[in-house]
């Protein structure tokens, strides 16, 4: 076993992105994935000097490792990772390694829902304010690859339960849990207990100088609070009470409250361009995280403005013969579907299905029957979709199209009304990943403008 050798497991954007960051830093390193690498990944390898296979995994060389980096989308009950943690190994995440090579204060924002819009919200008023500030994580690069490429004083981090699973060491100075729904219980072995924890590990190393924000009105996380000491500094954002170290909405204003030093802070309606009561939480976490690390709140007001949501995420994608079509691929759980169709007045066709990772729709069972009029499943297997809520509402197709998706949803629409792509389920049955889920949709709108007889009679 050398102590020189790091072995990265994985050959995405996080793996590639640690073991350029491993071979900057004089290690010898080698990777290994089991699936054939995009070329791009394969070239940066090449290019590198980088030892490297595809398509399989040679034991014998991983487990001569000093130390495993592991890519978030690897379980730890893989054999490989059982292996290499019985003989003593270290099987760390890429955020945990790049995370070893910078100085620079550290916003890490996790949660089942609503990361992604909170990190670039983050990211944007700091950036806009004149911070010196990267971004990385589950959006856009990895953390190492951004860590090698560049020097920050401040990075927004968005990082999900499977790549804190292996960090031990990491502590932002910032943590924000936005809320802990049942999400990949199929990675959690059916046990939501094993989520939380998963979640909360962005405290475990933090100190009395670590800010902690958080939705209290979220269940599992005040009952988790209840449960353990912690001695960072907590601020809690609220949508059904004040709070007096914190943000809370009251009427359709966010008012936010620093009790250490006394300031207070406003947002109106007219200023806050995301619509919905999740995205109420997402901004009042991103602006208490911003005056944390100082950003001047009366700058704030101006570069909320200029902020236009993610795509993929209650994206407006186009209306036709006045019916509005909504692209919400990234909702691929139950507690996204919720806040997606509570955020619409309109009767919505609802287009949902995929990879179920163990959903309870308990949760929206009432939602639908009040909002939705059709749903149609998009997946190779519908069987639960269709069997929970066929006595809730009409169901107009069952498909592995998603041309023939839109189609449907489009001949039993009527002007004013909502089609709503909102799976609550992954994209893997059908589509690499929930981005080319969601371009595919707005593909099959586009088109639908060719079609004959799209002047249909509303």
């Amino acid at each position: 076993m050398s102590k020189q050798k790091i072995v990265i497991l994985g050959g995405g954007e996080s793996g590639v992105g640690a073991a350029l960051l491993a071979k900057a830093k004089g290690f010898d390193v080698f990777l290994s994935d089991t699936s054939q690498l995009q070329p791009k990944y394969e070239q940066e390898l090449q290019d590198n000097l980088i030892d490297y296979e595809s398509g399989k995994h040679s034991e014998d060389k991983i487990l001569e490792a000093y130390e495993i980096i592991k890519s978030p989308g690897i379980p730890n009950d893989t054999l490989i990772i059982k292996h290499a943690l019985s003989q003593g190994t270290p099987v760390i995440s890429e955020i945990e390694f790049a995370s070893r090579y910078t100085t620079a204060k550290i916003i890490a924002i996790t949660g089942s829902n609503g990361k992604t819009t909170t990190t670039l919200l983050t990211y944007h008023l700091l950036k806009s304010a004149g911070f010196n500030v990267g971004l990385a994580g589950n959006v856009g690069n990895s953390f190492a690859r951004e860590v090698l490429n560049n020097q920050y004083d401040y990075w927004v981090l968005e990082v999900s339960s499977f790549q804190l699973d292996n960090c031990y060491e990491f502590k932002p100075d910032v943590a924000v849990i936005l809320n802990i729904t049942p999400d990949h219980m199929d990675r959690y072995d059916y046990n939501f207990q094993n989520y939380v924890n998963a979640k909360f590990r962005i405290l475990q190393k933090g100190d009395a100088q670590q800010a902690f924000i958080y939705f209290k009105d979220n269940q599992p996380i005040s009952l988790e609070l209840k449960q353990r000491v912690l001695p960072q500094k907590h601020f809690a954002i609220s949508l059904s009470e004040s709070v007096d170290n914190g943000a809370y909405c009251l009427g359709k204003e966010l008012h936010f409250h620093l009790k250490h030093n006394g300031l207070t802070f406003n947002l109106t309606p007219d200023e806050i361009m995301l619509k919905g009561k999740h995205n109420q939480i997402n901004i009042m976490a991103s602006v208490l995280a911003c005056l944390e690390v100082g950003a001047n709140p009366e700058s704030l007001h101006e570069y909320f403005k200029t902020f236009k949501g993610i795509e993929h995420r209650l994206e407006d994608v186009a209306t036709i013969n006045g019916i509005r079509f909504i692209n919400d691929s990234k909702a691929t759980n139950v507690d996204s579907v919720f806040y997606a169709l509570d955020s619409f007045d309109e009767k919505i066709i609802w287009i949902a299905g995929g990879v179920d990772k163990g959903n309870d729709y308990d949760k929206i069972k009432d939602l639908v029957a009040k909002k939705v009029k059709y749903l149609v499943c998009l997946g190779i297997d519908n069987d639960k979709l269709f069997n929970f809520f066929r006595n809730d509402v009409k169901i107009i197709a069952q498909t592995d199209n998603i041309k023939d998706a839109v189609e449907q949803s489009y001949e039993f629409a009527r002007k004013g009304d909502i089609v709503l792509l909102s799976p609550a389920c992954a994209s893997f049955d059908l589509f690499q990943n929930y981005e080319d889920r969601g371009n595919q949709y707005k593909k099959a709108v586009g088109k639908l403008s060719k079609l004959d007889g799209i002047k249909k009679e509303q």
